[in-house]
């Protein structure tokens, strides 16, 4: 299957999958595989008009990873955006969408400087 897009972590994104257990870390990365091939909005879903959030649901626990995406490349490329959490309620918690809001400003102010 073709790739719809490639994703990079930032530093936040590699702590939080790091912190995680083995076999879980596995299925959401997995998981990130999977939808970079699919169309599955229980892969990956959008949240707001710039945040988009991967989804794994595994031994009953939700993860999410919080996404935007840079275009300013030739190739489109998905950056996961520093920070995951272990979801406890039905809605995402509307402060890591901003704190994801955040973090996609400091990603763009950084390189819109280094150009």
């Amino acid at each position: 299957m073709e790739e719809r897009f490639s994703v990079e972590f930032l530093d936040e994104a590699v702590e939080f999958l790091e912190g995680l257990e083995k076999k879980a870390r596995d299925k959401v990365l997995y998981n990130i595989y999977k939808a970079r091939t699919t169309q599955d909005p229980e892969l990956f879903k959008k949240l707001s008009d710039d945040i988009w959030e991967f989804r794994t649901l595994f031994s009953r626990t939700h993860f999410r990873l919080f996404a935007f995406w840079d275009k300013t490349e030739t190739v489109e490329k998905l950056v996961i955006s520093t920070h995951g959490i272990i979801k406890k309620t039905m809605k995402t918690p509307s402060k890591e969408i901003k704190k994801a809001i955040q973090i996609k400003e400091k990603y763009f102010n950084l390189k819109n400087r280094e150009q």
